[in-house]
């Protein structure tokens, strides 16, 4: 670590901008991730990009740059290629002799310095700006033209030229349909389509065919929301592209396909899954977008409480058992299991997955693929797993009966087995597997625990706001209004930063049923105990629900009560 990474981290700490914990965590993130420190602080939400840009341009004298203030004369911009621009994030602004200064989102970065200076034989001037102005400007400058707004526009302008691009849903030419997939302006369009999604954090893009239209949506918090949308007679050349960029098959339009492909956007690998579905006004197109950058997670930075993830953390470490974790897709159980999985990796323990993608590859530890083309599949798999001498297995999903049995006689003779279900709560997740015809004795005996959880969508820092809430809203909570006095409850205006929703990020709720000593628990297993007796004994023995730990998030202002009522309304 330079003295510059030092001397701003441990600034940040004197100014009271970082605790302590979090400066440790960022080092120690910035060492696993190999990002710079600049960037792991604001990645890891300890502070926002403007704020430490106005931080560091007071606190060190850096001059700060407004990227959006500045008519930069296109000789200047020649004077750095593209390449080395994106490499470093950085943008030169202004020339005046021998010196070139440039907006840089790092102004500590030697390497960069170094390089540039190296390859224009001038001596350079770092200034500081945030991110988001520097990928815009580099956008703006260099290639691909503003965003996906500006680039449509200029395709509507060059409509007689782009016209030609526009192939019959029945074109089965694939010669033809692979050169218009390669003409420039399509490339053009598919990438600034996942660029401006990637700008917007967007998990999921949704090219859907209408009738008259071609419909783009990114989902961004979980909630899908419109973007610019091309024209209909670039449908077939969109597809296509998107087809050529995942290996399949672009004369195909009458079965699904699924593909996936990585890129790599501002120097960090992307990896996209594809997902094709012939539709009556065409193939529907869903991109699921995975950075590799961020995977690995702590479990501390989920969103567990201290009490939960004390609890947690014992679980994951038991020698044996069969450990659960609940909820709807796009729950983020995923993330949680691989945090489990880093948690316990170690030199001593053998850690086997099958999974259904390989969503991301993880350090040491043996990832298996589900294959049904040639059936391999979670219970064949799973077979194979307990011949390699495992001491942690984790399954992907235990979607059937012969899965969960396999699962439950590999936690019964020695092994550590995580796996998913899809239930609304923890509780619920005995009465599943009895569903599915597993034996209630063999449940109570081998099950550890269990975790249910959501994601509520987190309240933007930029434009966070305290409001006194109604009293309907209250009483959806479960709060009474005389209860409420002592509670500051937030909410986010709206703003550019947010993209007007008030929300930026998502953190997690969990409700956490432990096994372990609550003999009277085990006996309501086996004895298939009504659902609501179930839960009652729970609670009465510690559990804290979905509902009270949304509660707890919403005191701790965090999130808001529209959020925690909308994941938790089967409460």
């Amino acid at each position: 670590m330079t003295k510059e990474k030092r001397s701003l981290g441990e600034s940040l700490v004197e100014d009271g901008l970082l605790t302590p914990e979090q400066l440790k965590k960022a080092q120690e993130e910035e060492k696993q991730s190999g990002q710079r420190f600049r960037k792991v602080v604001v990645r890891m939400g300890f502070i926002s990009d403007e704020g430490l840009v106005e931080f560091c341009s007071a606190k060190f004298g850096i001059p700060r740059i407004e990227l959006a203030n500045y008519l930069v004369d296109s000789a200047v911009i020649k004077l750095v290629p593209e390449e080395l621009a994106r490499k470093h994030e950085l943008v030169p602004v202004l020339k005046i002799g021998n010196r070139l200064t440039c907006a840089m989102v790092d102004p500590w970065n030697i390497v960069a310095l170094d390089e540039l200076q190296a390859r224009t034989g001038l001596i350079i001037e770092p200034a500081i700006t945030t991110q988001k102005d520097i990928q815009k400007a580099l956008n703006e400058f260099y290639g691909v033209k503003g965003n996906l707004t500006d680039l449509l526009g200029s395709i509507e302008v060059e409509n007689l030229v782009t016209k030609k691009l526009g192939v019959s849903e029945e074109e089965t030419d694939i010669k033809k349909l692979a050169g218009i997939a390669e003409e420039p302006v399509v490339v053009r369009l598919v990438n600034m389509i996942i660029i401006q999604a990637m700008s917007e954090r967007a998990s999921d893009i949704h090219i859907v065919p209408e009738e008259a239209g071609l419909r783009v949506r990114f989902r961004v918090d979980g909630m899908l929301h419109d973007a610019s949308s091309p024209p209909k007679h670039l449908q077939a050349a969109i597809v296509s592209r998107i087809k050529i960029m995942s290996n399949l098959d672009i004369s195909e339009r009458r079965l699904p396909q699924d593909g996936r492909f990585t890129i790599k956007i501002e120097g960090r690998p992307i990896d996209l899954r594809v997902s094709c579905v012939p539709t009556m006004f065409g193939e529907s197109v869903v991109l699921r977008l995975l950075d590799v950058s961020t995977a690995r997670m702590e479990l501390s930075a989920l969103g567990f409480s201290r009490e939960t993830l004390t609890e947690f953390q014992k679980l994951i470490t038991l020698p044996h058992g069969i450990i659960l974790v609940t909820g709807p897709t796009g729950s983020g159980k995923t993330t949680v299991l691989y945090a489990a999985l880093d948690k316990i990796n170690s030199q001593e323990k053998n850690i086997i997955t099958i999974e259904d993608p390989v969503e991301y590859k993880l350090k040491g530890i043996c990832q298996m693929q589900v294959n049904n083309k040639i059936n391999l599949t979670f219970a064949g798999g799973l077979r194979s797993i307990l011949r390699q001498d495992p001491d942690v297995i984790m399954v992907g999903e235990a979607r059937d009966f012969e899965t969960a049995e396999i699962a439950i006689q590999a936690a019964l003779t020695g092994h550590l087995v995580f796996t998913t279900l899809h239930t609304n709560d923890a509780l619920s997740a005995s009465s599943r597997l009895i569903d599915m015809g597993v034996e209630p004795f063999l449940i109570s005996a081998s099950l550890a625990g269990v975790l249910a959880q959501r994601l509520v969508r987190t309240i933007c820092v930029d434009c966070k706001e305290a409001f006194v809430p109604s009293e309907a809203a209250l009483k959806d909570l479960g709060i009474e209004p005389k209860d409420s006095a002592s509670i500051k409850f937030y909410r986010g205006k709206g703003c550019d930063s947010c993209l007007g929703t008030g929300y930026k990020g998502r953190i997690g709720i969990f409700e956490l049923l432990t096994l372990s000593g609550k003999e009277k628990l085990k006996e309501m297993i086996i004895a298939r105990s009504a659902l609501h007796e179930f839960k009652k004994e729970a609670v009465r023995q510690g559990m804290s629900t979905l509902r009270d730990d949304g509660i707890r998030k919403i005191k701790d202002g965090v999130t808001t009560i529209e959020e925690v009522i909308r994941v938790t309304q089967e409460e």
